[in-house]
C-alpha cells in the first residue's frame, strides 16, 4: 500500500520535472532558432538588395512595352488623394472608362522596383527634393504628392502655395516635396504661376537667379523645360536689366535658343549646386497626342476618346523633337565633363506610347467653353497633360529608382 501510496506523489513529480524540462527545451530552442534566424535573416535581406541591384545593372529602365494590370494599378485612388489638382481629376469630372490606370510599365530586361512610399519618406527625412519646370513638372509633383501622402496620418501633412512655389510638408520626416514654376528655367515674361498666357513670349536667356535662390538648397532637384520653348516667333533678351530698354532684343531659332537657355541653366548648376549633397535629374520631353493620323485615325483626331495605348514598337509622334533632346544630351555631358552629374529620366518614349493617358475633356475648365467647343470635343481636348493615377505615377517610379539604385 505504502508503494501504491507513493506511486501518485512520484508521478506528479515525474510529470512537474518532464514538464519543467520540456519548457526549458523549448525556451531554449526558441532562443536558438532566434539566434540562427537573426544570423540569416540579415544576410538573406543584403542578397535580395544585392539581386535588386544586379538586376538593374545594364538594364535600361526606359526600354519596354505597357502592361496591362489591374492587380497592381493603380497606385493609389484619384478620390483618396487629398492634394489632386482639377487640371488632372479625370474621374472627378466624368470620365468613365479608368483603363488607363491601370497600365504598368514593363522594362525589357528588368522589373522596374516598386514604388515605396515609406522608404522614399525615409529617404527624405529632413530634406527637400524640389521639381523645376512647368505644368508637366507640376503633373509630375502632384503625382508624387498623392504616391506618399496616405502613408502619412491626417495632421501631419500639408501643402502651402507661396507664389511660384508649391510646398508639400511631411511634418513628421520634416521632408518637403516642391514644385516650382519656372516654364524656361531661365526668366520670361510666363513666370507668373497663374497669369502666364502672353500674345509674345520673351525670355531673359542670361538670367535665372531670380527663380534659382527659391531651390538652391535642395537635396533633389528634378528640371524639365521644353513645350514653352516651340512658340513659333519668341524673343530673346541679353543682359540682365529688369527694364527691357537695359538689353539686347532678337529673335532666335528654336534649338539656338534652347540651348542658350539650357548653357545658362548649365552655368548655374557648376557654380552654384553642392555636388556632393545635391542630386540632380532632368526629365526628358513629355510626349502630345494632337494628330489622331499618326496613329491611323482621321486627321482630325486626337486624344479625344482613346482608350487604348499605342502598341507599335517605337512609334514616335512629330510633336517630339529629337533635335531638342539632343541639344539636352549634349548640354548634360559638358556638364559630367566639368565634374557635375546630371540623371536624364528618358520619359519620351514610353509616354508616346500613351495617347489614352490624357484627360481630353474631363478637367475643369478654367475659362468658359463657347457652343462651338461644346459642339466639337477634340477642339478643347488637353492631349498634352496626364489624367493622375496615370503616366506621370511611372515618371515617379523611374525617379524613385534613380533615387535609390544609380
Amino acid at each position: 500500500m505504502a508503494k501504491t501510496d507513493q506511486e501518485p506523489v512520484l508521478g506528479l513529480r515525474g510529470i512537474g520535472w518532464c514538464f519543467q524540462s520540456l519548457t526549458a527545451l523549448f525556451i531554449g530552442s526558441l532562443i536558438i532558432s532566434a539566434v540562427y534566424l537573426a544570423g540569416e535573416r540579415r544576410p538573406g535581406l543584403l542578397e535580395d538588395e544585392t539581386t535588386r541591384n544586379n538586376s538593374l545593372l545594364g538594364c535600361n529602365l526606359f526600354s519596354g512595352k505597357w502592361v496591362f494590370d489591374n492587380k497592381s494599378c493603380p497606385l493609389y485612388k484619384e478620390r483618396q488623394c487629398s492634394f489632386m489638382l482639377d487640371d488632372f481629376a479625370c474621374e472627378k469630372f466624368g470620365r468613365r472608362d479608368l483603363k488607363y490606370q491601370h497600365w504598368r510599365w514593363q522594362p525589357h530586361d528588368c522589373d522596374l522596383p516598386r514604388f515605396n512610399a515609406t522608404a522614399l519618406l525615409e529617404k527624405l527625412r529632413g530634406k527637400r527634393l524640389v521639381f523645376v519646370g512647368d505644368s508637366l513638372n507640376r503633373n509630375q509633383w502632384v503625382s508624387l504628392v498623392c504616391l506618399v501622402e496616405s502613408s502619412i496620418p491626417p495632421g501631419l501633412k500639408f501643402r502651402h502655395l507661396n507664389g511660384s512655389l508649391y510646398t508639400f510638408k511631411a511634418i513628421e520626416y520634416n521632408a518637403s516635396i516642391d514644385f516650382y514654376w519656372a516654364p524656361f528655367l531661365v526668366e520670361s515674361n510666363c513666370d507668373d504661376p497663374i497669369h502666364h498666357h502672353v500674345q509674345y513670349r520673351t525670355v531673359k536667356i542670361q538670367a535665372i537667379e531670380k527663380h534659382a535662390r527659391h531651390w538652391n538648397d535642395a537635396d533633389f532637384l528634378i528640371f524639365d523645360s521644353y513645350i514653352w520653348w516651340l512658340e513659333d516667333t519668341m524673343k530673346v533678351l541679353w543682359g540682365l536689366s529688369e527694364e527691357p530698354s537695359g538689353g539686347l532684343f532678337k529673335e532666335v531659332e528654336l534649338l539656338s535658343r534652347y540651348e542658350m537657355g539650357l548653357n545658362t541653366w548649365a552655368d548655374w548648376l557648376e557654380t552654384h549646386v553642392n555636388h556632393t549633397k545635391t542630386k540632380l535629374f532632368f526629365v526628358s520631353m513629355s510626349s502630345t497626342h494632337l494628330r489622331g493620323e499618326e496613329w491611323g485615325m482621321g486627321a482630325n483626331q486626337n486624344c479625344y476618346n482613346e482608350t487604348e495605348p499605342i502598341f507599335e514598337e517605337g512609334y514616335w509622334g512629330t510633336l517630339s523633337n529629337p533635335k531638342m533632346m539632343q541639344v539636352v544630351e549634349e548640354t548634360i555631358d559638358r556638364l559630367e565633363m566639368r565634374g557635375v552629374k546630371v540623371h536624364i529620366l528618358n520619359i519620351t518614349q514610353l509616354s508616346e506610347y500613351r495617347k489614352d493617358g490624357h484627360p481630353s475633356i474631363y478637367r475643369r475648365q478654367w475659362v468658359a467653353l463657347t457652343e462651338e467647343q461644346l459642339a466639337d470635343p477634340p477642339s478643347f481636348s488637353d492631349c498634352g497633360h496626364w489624367c493622375l493615377p496615370g503616366v506621370p505615377d511611372t515618371w515617379n517610379e523611374l525617379l524613385y529608382a534613380y533615387m535609390f539604385y544609380y
